[in-house]
Protein backbone atom coordinates (compact mmCIF):
# COMPACT_ATOMS: atom_id res chain seq x y z
CA UNK A 1 0.00 0.00 0.00
CA UNK A 2 1.32 3.44 -0.92
CA UNK A 3 1.02 6.04 1.83
CA UNK A 4 1.49 9.63 0.63
CA UNK A 5 0.61 13.11 1.90
CA UNK A 6 2.29 16.45 2.62
CA UNK A 7 5.26 15.66 0.38
CA UNK A 8 6.09 12.38 2.14
CA UNK A 9 5.48 8.98 0.54
CA UNK A 10 6.42 5.37 1.20
CA UNK A 11 5.28 1.83 0.50
CA UNK A 12 3.84 -0.19 3.37
CA UNK A 13 3.93 -3.99 3.31
CA UNK A 14 0.69 -5.94 3.26
CA UNK A 15 -0.89 -5.91 6.70
CA UNK A 16 0.72 -2.66 7.83
CA UNK A 17 -1.27 0.38 8.94
CA UNK A 18 -0.22 3.98 8.41
CA UNK A 19 -1.24 7.61 8.33
CA UNK A 20 0.25 11.02 7.71
CA UNK A 21 -1.18 14.23 9.14
CA UNK A 22 -0.08 17.75 9.94
CA UNK A 23 0.17 18.51 13.62
CA UNK A 24 -1.14 21.76 15.06
CA UNK A 25 1.57 24.39 14.87
CA UNK A 26 4.03 22.09 13.15
CA UNK A 27 4.82 19.96 10.17
CA UNK A 28 3.72 16.53 9.03
CA UNK A 29 3.94 13.39 11.15
CA UNK A 30 3.93 9.87 9.76
CA UNK A 31 3.06 6.76 11.75
CA UNK A 32 3.37 3.28 10.25
CA UNK A 33 3.18 -0.07 11.99
CA UNK A 34 2.77 -3.78 11.41
CA UNK A 35 -0.17 -3.61 13.85
CA UNK A 36 -3.35 -1.52 13.86
CA UNK A 37 -2.66 2.05 14.92
CA UNK A 38 -4.90 3.89 17.38
CA UNK A 39 -7.19 6.49 15.81
CA UNK A 40 -5.40 9.28 17.68
CA UNK A 41 -1.92 9.36 19.11
CA UNK A 42 0.87 11.75 20.00
CA UNK A 43 3.66 12.74 17.66
CA UNK A 44 5.87 9.89 18.87
CA UNK A 45 3.11 7.25 19.02
CA UNK A 46 3.04 6.64 22.77
CA UNK A 47 -0.38 4.96 22.55
CA UNK A 48 0.71 2.65 19.74
CA UNK A 49 3.97 1.73 21.44
CA UNK A 50 2.11 1.15 24.71
CA UNK A 51 0.06 -1.61 23.04
CA UNK A 52 2.91 -3.06 20.95
CA UNK A 53 3.17 -6.87 20.95
CA UNK A 54 6.58 -8.56 21.02
CA UNK A 55 6.55 -8.98 17.23
CA UNK A 56 5.27 -5.45 16.58
CA UNK A 57 7.03 -2.38 15.22
CA UNK A 58 6.07 1.28 15.00
CA UNK A 59 7.81 3.73 12.67
CA UNK A 60 7.46 7.48 13.24
CA UNK A 61 8.71 10.28 11.03
CA UNK A 62 8.35 13.84 12.33
CA UNK A 63 9.03 16.77 10.00
CA UNK A 64 10.56 19.79 11.76
CA UNK A 65 10.54 21.84 8.57
CA UNK A 66 13.08 23.73 6.50
CA UNK A 67 14.27 26.15 9.21
CA UNK A 68 16.13 23.37 11.06
CA UNK A 69 17.38 21.61 7.91
CA UNK A 70 21.14 21.17 7.88
CA UNK A 71 21.65 22.39 11.46
CA UNK A 72 24.03 20.27 13.54
CA UNK A 73 21.27 18.07 15.02
CA UNK A 74 19.84 17.38 11.56
CA UNK A 75 23.16 17.26 9.64
CA UNK A 76 23.02 13.56 8.70
CA UNK A 77 21.56 12.08 5.53
CA UNK A 78 18.29 10.14 5.58
CA UNK A 79 18.75 6.59 6.88
CA UNK A 80 18.12 4.01 4.19
CA UNK A 81 18.12 1.09 6.58
CA UNK A 82 18.47 0.27 10.25
CA UNK A 83 20.74 -2.26 11.91
CA UNK A 84 19.18 -4.36 14.69
CA UNK A 85 22.27 -3.62 16.81
CA UNK A 86 21.23 0.07 16.83
CA UNK A 87 18.00 -0.72 18.69
CA UNK A 88 18.31 0.12 22.38
CA UNK A 89 16.02 0.72 25.36
CA UNK A 90 17.92 3.94 26.09
CA UNK A 91 16.41 5.73 23.07
CA UNK A 92 12.79 5.05 23.99
CA UNK A 93 10.52 7.95 24.87
CA UNK A 94 8.84 5.66 27.41
CA UNK A 95 10.76 2.59 28.51
CA UNK A 96 8.71 -0.59 28.48
CA UNK A 97 9.95 -4.11 29.26
CA UNK A 98 11.46 -5.80 26.22
CA UNK A 99 11.05 -2.87 23.84
CA UNK A 100 13.95 -1.41 21.90
CA UNK A 101 14.11 1.69 19.74
CA UNK A 102 16.19 4.18 17.86
CA UNK A 103 16.10 7.84 16.91
CA UNK A 104 17.81 9.37 13.88
CA UNK A 105 17.80 13.07 13.05
CA UNK A 106 18.50 13.98 9.42
CA UNK A 107 17.87 16.40 6.57
CA UNK A 108 16.41 15.37 3.25
CA UNK A 109 14.95 17.49 0.44
CA UNK A 110 15.51 20.60 2.56
CA UNK A 111 13.42 19.25 5.45
CA UNK A 112 14.67 18.47 8.98
CA UNK A 113 13.25 15.16 10.18
CA UNK A 114 13.36 12.70 13.04
CA UNK A 115 12.95 8.97 12.53
CA UNK A 116 11.80 7.10 15.64
CA UNK A 117 11.39 3.32 15.58
CA UNK A 118 10.16 1.05 18.38
CA UNK A 119 10.20 -2.75 18.24
CA UNK A 120 8.22 -4.83 20.71
CA UNK A 121 11.02 -7.20 21.63
CA UNK A 122 14.75 -7.65 21.18
CA UNK A 123 13.98 -11.27 20.25
CA UNK A 124 12.30 -10.06 17.04
CA UNK A 125 14.69 -7.15 16.35
CA UNK A 126 16.41 -8.67 13.30
CA UNK A 127 13.21 -9.43 11.40
CA UNK A 128 11.57 -6.15 12.41
CA UNK A 129 14.65 -4.10 11.47
CA UNK A 130 14.66 -5.79 8.05
CA UNK A 131 11.00 -4.83 7.56
CA UNK A 132 11.64 -1.25 8.61
CA UNK A 133 14.63 -1.08 6.26
CA UNK A 134 12.43 -2.16 3.34
CA UNK A 135 9.92 0.57 4.23
CA UNK A 136 12.68 3.19 4.58
CA UNK A 137 14.06 2.15 1.21
CA UNK A 138 10.79 3.30 -0.36
CA UNK A 139 10.70 6.68 1.44
CA UNK A 140 10.38 9.68 -0.87
CA UNK A 141 10.36 13.24 0.45
CA UNK A 142 9.67 16.33 -1.62
CA UNK A 143 11.12 19.77 -0.93
CA UNK A 144 8.86 21.91 1.24
CA UNK A 145 6.50 24.30 -0.54
CA UNK A 146 7.90 27.79 -0.89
Amino acid sequence: MRLAAHGIALELPTGWDGRIWTRTGGGPVLHAANVALPVTDGDFATRATGMLPADGVVVVLVDYGPDEAGTPLFANAAPGRIDPAELSPSTLLQRRPGQRGLQRFFTTAGRAMCLYVVVGSAAHASDLAAGVSRVLGSLRVEAPPT
